[in-house]
């Protein structure tokens, strides 16, 4: 039996990999769709990268089946946690609504009245800064849901270049995974350990909050200031034809802060969604089409990685803890882009007697690499699902958004390791 667990742990491995591979092959896939009619239905399917790690873990349990036997695949998958696929489904949709982008979307336009700068600029510039703050508080799935729908109905409607499509899209992933820290609930990586480490809102501010603010203000600033000349519309969006109703927009929000308030309890949420549903139907003049599909894939994208990430440990947990103080910000940042950065500070948790530098400087660089890919950070699944079909060929390639992602990460490298 021991034998059969240290095949499985290999096999697991293997397939994490063809995984990472097939993530950074999507483009590929959609090339086909579009040249190779005929298959263009099964070529679509393996080029949508919100399906790829759910369909390398049903490779897996497949595999578990076959060698450990029904009893020990099923006790794998129920060992498994599914709150974090099951809460961004969630917030997703309620984040997505018509009423939420609309009153969104007039607090932005407000803000961006106030600044000395065009109508586009500053609602480019607050989109990036202080809608990926506000994740500290409505968490970071809810912010990049907002963020994306934004930038999808302003800038990204217009004739821009792709390197602007993908600066901006780097900036806001990596925004949205250091602007979550300012509380110890909003971000998966620091919501993780918060609990087990006693962090918190206080700690926060005082070790996370106050960097990552900065750096996210000023990677705003930059790609703002550097791509100021395209930003030339006029910073309006048709959310709908109908007048923001106060009333309704009110009741999304109760419904949407009652999903964060019972973010870490399922059937809680899962009960205030069903309510938001039935609300949803019985006023459809104030909705607009639920994204319901786009969230479904991104829960199905996280629920692979736990699977699959369920089964990297033996290999992740060593290499991260053999590293120093300071090897280990570089070390989590580096290894944040290849699996998860939640599951990154959760095996830190599962390890005693660490010193209290190490556990911070793991998680900041947990939350530093959390934009450069797609399966670095819960949220950025959300963003890709709503932003691709703004892209050539309706993918984010994998290695344009880690080339864009790469600035924007060492400005928030150089500010958490230096920011002392």
């Amino acid at each position: 039996m021991m034998m059969s667990h240290t095949l499985i742990q290999f096999i697991g491995a293997l397939l994490f990999g063809v995984a990472l591979l097939h993530t950074f092959s999507t483009q590929y896939f959609e090339h086909l769709a579009h040249t190779r009619p005929k298959h263009a239905g099964i070529w679509h399917l393996l080029g949508e990268v919100e399906v790829v790690f759910g369909l390398w873990a049903t490779v897996l349990m497949l595999c578990m089946f076959l060698i450990l036997g029904q009893q020990s695949a099923l006790a794998y998958i129920n060992g498994r946690n599914f709150t974090e696929p099951m809460f961004v489904f969630v917030i997703m949709v309620m984040a997505g609504t018509r009423p939420i982008l609309q009153l969104t979307d007039a607090v932005v336009q407000v803000v961006a009245r106030c600044l000395p700068l065009t109508p586009g600029v500053g609602l480019y510039f607050l989109t990036l800064a202080m809608v990926p703050l506000v994740g500290s508080f409505i968490t970071e799935p809810a912010a990049m849901t907002l963020a994306a729908l934004l930038l999808r109905s302003t800038l990204f409607s217009q004739n821009i270049p792709s390197l602007l499509k993908y600066a901006t899209v780097g900036v806001l992933f990596v925004n949205i995974s250091i602007g979550g820290t300012l509380t110890p609930f909003a971000a998966p990586p620091v919501l993780m350990v918060a609990g087990k480490w006693n962090w918190d809102i206080k700690f926060m501010l005082l070790t996370f909050g106050w960097k990552a603010a900065l750096a996210v203000v000023i990677n705003a600033g930059m790609v703002t200031m550097l791509f100021r000349h395209h930003l030339t519309y006029q910073g309006h969006r048709k959310v709908a034809p109908a007048p923001l109703s106060f009333t309704v927009a009110m009741v999304h929000v109760t419904f949407l802060a009652l999903a964060v308030m019972f973010a870490h309890h399922p059937p809680m949420f899962m009960g205030v969604f069903l309510l938001f549903l039935g609300y949803t139907t019985a006023y459809p003049e104030h909705q607009d089409r639920l994204i319901l599909r786009e969230a479904l894939l991104v829960a199905f994208f996280l629920a692979g990685l736990v699977v699959l990430g369920g089964v990297q440990q033996w290999w992740l947990e060593p290499m991260l803890m053999q590293l120093d103080t300071q090897a280990v910000f570089f070390g989590a940042t580096a290894l944040t882009a290849i699996t998860d950065n939640a599951a990154l500070t959760y095996l830190g948790s599962l390890v005693e007697n660490l010193s209290d530098e190490f556990k911070v400087a793991l998680v900041a660089g947990a939350v530093t690499g959390g934009g450069l890919t797609v399966i670095a950070n819960a949220p950025n699944p959300a963003g890709v699902a709503i932003l691709r079909t703004k892209f050539a060929e309706g993918t984010i390639h994998p290695l344009g958004l880690l080339l864009a992602a790469l600035p924007p990460t060492a400005v928030a490298a150089l500010i958490f390791q230096f920011g002392r």
